[in-house]
């Protein structure tokens, strides 16, 4: 038995539990009996018991192997035929490894992370590089052929926004700084040209006097 200060003094000092609010995932329209990547297309998966196609179902699967299952899905969408393993659409333009469905998977999962763990800086960081080679990819995209833009951002279900121009905001100091450059270049440029035209009257002399 204690003080009745004591035991107050213990129920203020608990640790309070904080329910977590539960965030939709990308992951979830995904069926449990459907089987992971490596095993759905085994012809040897048609006569195991229904306890292995459990263990192999999503059901019992982590949250990379679905993962792999929903980038599938999402590279099957943009692919223009079965054996489609170079275009642009499911290709980066620039790196081989780097595919454009896997991108945008990443992506979701990284927000996703984010939601449950807004201070983690390192994967945020890693979110808005694949945000940005994304919106790069997409441009290059939408430059070359834009129906298939269109398809590819209303199958994967992404919106384009292009980047804003790059406008500076003018002050006095900015000002200043701009006109001192501007009149150092042109002192620059006038010393240039006396020394060219130095130059040009040696050499014109040299040539007067060798025909000489």
């Amino acid at each position: 038995a204690c003080s009745p200060v004591l035991q107050a003094a213990r129920g203020y000092a608990r640790p309070v539990t904080r329910k977590r609010k539960d965030i939709p995932s990308h992951l979830d329209d995904l069926p449990p009996t459907m089987l992971k990547k490596d095993y759905a297309n085994l012809p040897v998966m048609n006569s195991v018991d229904d306890v292995v196609k459990r263990l192999l179902s999503l059901e019992m699967a982590s949250q990379k192997e679905k993962l792999k299952v929903k980038t599938q899905q999402l590279v099957e969408k943009v692919r223009r035929s079965p054996n489609d393993n170079g275009s642009f659409e499911v290709q980066g333009k620039l790196k081989r490894e780097g595919f454009f469905a896997v991108l945008t998977a990443k992506i979701r999962t990284l927000e996703e992370h984010l939601q449950r763990h807004p201070k983690d800086k390192k994967n945020r960081r890693f979110m808005l590089m694949g945000l940005d080679r994304r919106r790069k990819m997409l441009g290059y995209l939408r430059r070359v052929n834009y129906s298939t833009f269109e398809k590819t951002c209303r199958e994967l279900g992404i919106q384009y926004s292009p980047p804003q121009p790059y406008a500076r905001r003018v002050t006095k100091r900015w000002l200043v700084k701009k006109a001192l450059c501007i009149k150092v270049f042109q002192e620059k440029q006038k010393l240039k040209a006396a020394e060219r035209l130095k130059q040009r009257r040696e050499w014109q002399a040299r040539a007067r006097a060798a025909r000489e």
